[in-house]
């Protein structure tokens, strides 16, 4: 594929998954994964899960990730192609909704609108992370790192830090 079909393809994939990115950009990690991994082959499963970390230990939004991806097919272009796309709709879309919303302020049509986005955004960002989690490894020994991590963070309050220093441990040590 040519640098200006990819480009476009970029923009396209991150301006029409932006509008439906409902609680941020970590909420369309299912589709990301399922464009950049399955469908246009972009990357592995290891890959774009090492990029998910990277952008979430880095300082900043959570819409590195596109930029990561984007840099990934396309270079430096690719990255400002990506994150314009992911970013422009939805800012635009924000601006429009808020300005009507403000205007209906006393209306009940707004709050029954937000109190229905709550339960899509945390559907969508637990799509994210069984993706994330089947896409970190294949083996036993990562599936039962994932499983006593998801116990561990709904059963204790350990500092997620301490978590994420084992399995970096694990994964220096060549375990996982």
């Amino acid at each position: 594929m040519n640098p200006t079909n990819q480009l476009y393809t970029l923009a396209w994939t991150f301006g029409l998954m932006s509008l439906f990115a409902v609680g941020g950009a970590l909420s369309a990690i299912p589709e990301m994964h399922r464009v950049a991994v399955d469908v246009n082959h972009w990357m592995s499963d290891r890959q774009f899960a090492d990029m998910v970390a990277i952008a979430q230990l880095s300082p900043g939004p959570n819409v590195l990730v596109v930029t990561l991806i984007g840099f990934h097919v396309a270079g430096v272009a690719g990255g400002l192609i990506a994150t314009l796309a992911m970013c422009g709709p939805t800012a635009a879309v924000a601006y429009f909704v808020s300005r009507t919303m403000d205007r209906s302020r006393d209306a009940q049509w707004p709050s029954l609108i937000q109190s229905a986005l709550v339960p899509v955004s945390i559907g969508l960002m637990g799509a994210s992370a069984m993706i994330l989690g089947l896409s970190a490894g294949s083996s036993w020994v990562a599936g039962v790192l994932v499983a006593a991590t998801a116990l561990a963070t709904l059963l204790t309050r350990l500092h997620p830090l301490l978590m994420l220093a084992v399995g970096g441990c694990l994964g220096f040590a060549g375990v996982i």
